[in-house]
């Protein structure tokens, strides 16, 4: 009999706008309950906000705010990991795939990766689409966005339907698409069933049509 394949991770990115919420709290110790494997993508918000106002003052061009934006990821990253002891900071494939290996959560600081690939460097590309292309590149099968606004789970949405609501970056429905994973975005009204659907290998929210 052949050993059973290791399931493939689950990517959650967690929205920069939960940063100093109670529900921050409450996401993180629902993540924590899942038992696959789990990468985690920090959000910007007040992060990548500062460096939209910096760029103002400044009047650096787009390469450079893309560059600037994602360092401002990672450090919501180091400020998740300081809070989430399981959470384990990785910029490499190989730092992502030895995280998992060791029963640790990944969370992802994509400027190494992402400066190196061929995604357009602007603010058109957000975290939300940085986390579809991270999942299609680690061939994960589910993507969660968790987002600080109330998502109905039961609502008929496409993909392209978030985008023009503006709860995706306008570039989000091509790369979602692309990845071939089941797509899931989750507001603060998914976080009561949230652990026990993740304990479970279940994920809260909406699943939106790719099309």
């Amino acid at each position: 009999m052949r050993p059973r394949a290791a399931p493939r991770p689950l990517v959650a990115k967690l929205g920069g706008s939960l940063a100093g919420t109670p529900s921050l709290a409450d996401w993180i110790a629902a993540l924590d309950l899942y038992p696959d494997p789990l990468v985690i993508v920090p959000g910007g918000s007040g992060f990548a906000d500062a460096v939209r106002t910096m760029q103002k003052k400044m009047q650096f061009d787009d390469d450079a705010a893309h560059h600037i934006a994602l360092v401002a990821m990672e450090q919501y990253g180091l400020a998740l990991a300081a809070l989430w002891p399981r959470l384990m900071l990785t910029s490499t494939p190989a730092a992502i795939a030895r995280a998992l290996r060791t029963g640790r959560i990944a969370c992802w600081a994509p400027a190494q990766m992402a400066m190196a690939s061929s995604l357009p460097k602007s603010w058109d590309v957000t975290s939300d689409s940085l986390a579809a292309w991270l999942t299609a590149y680690l061939r994960a099968e589910r993507l969660l966005l968790i987002k600080s606004v109330p998502i109905d789970a039961d609502a008929d949405l496409s993909l392209l339907d978030l985008a023009n609501a503006g709860l995706v970056d306008r570039l989000f429905p091509h790369f979602a698409a692309a990845s071939g994973a089941d797509t899931f975005i989750a507001g603060p009204n998914a976080l009561p069933d949230a652990p026990a659907k993740l304990s479970r290998s279940q994920i809260p929210g909406l699943r939106p049509r790719r099309r």
